[in-house]
């Protein structure tokens, strides 16, 4: 007998907008629909290179994932050379690197770096465009 499908993490019942695992502010963004531009790798490599101190457990309620997802993910990250896991006392601390390819064929000559970029200017929150105009 074949072992059971399963589903992706951001199809998963348990990671639908609403569910009591999804991180709070993902709940308003998410209720029309069930996937983000974003993978989770992106979200928690987004988040190491904000605080490379962070806790797994603060990642995976962050992004909305179980604590071994976020740690599956990490391993993934880390792995393919985009991170470096220390070890530091009981901790972890996180170095990100930056000049890493997209592994997406069609995006595979820009640099993670730019995704890091654009995520870490900070933005008026009032203004629906960085630069302060409509379009």
């Amino acid at each position: 007998m074949p072992a059971p499908k399963r589903e992706p993490s951001c199809c998963h019942p348990s990671a639908r907008a609403g569910s009591p695992s999804t991180a709070p502010h993902l709940k308003e963004r998410t209720m029309s629909g069930h996937w983000t531009f974003l993978t989770n790798h992106a979200h928690l490599l987004l988040a190491v290179a904000r605080d490379p101190d962070v806790r797994v457990h603060d990642l995976a309620a962050l992004v909305g994932i179980s604590d071994r997802a976020a740690l599956m993910i990490l391993d993934d990250l880390e792995r393919s050379g985009y991170l470096h896991r220390q070890r530091v006392g009981r901790r972890n601390r996180y170095t990100v690197h930056p000049h890493q390819p997209f592994r997406h064929p069609t995006t595979a000559a820009h640099d993670i770096d730019e995704l890091l970029a654009i995520f870490s200017t900070s933005r008026d929150p009032s203004s629906p465009h960085a630069d302060g105009t409509a379009h």
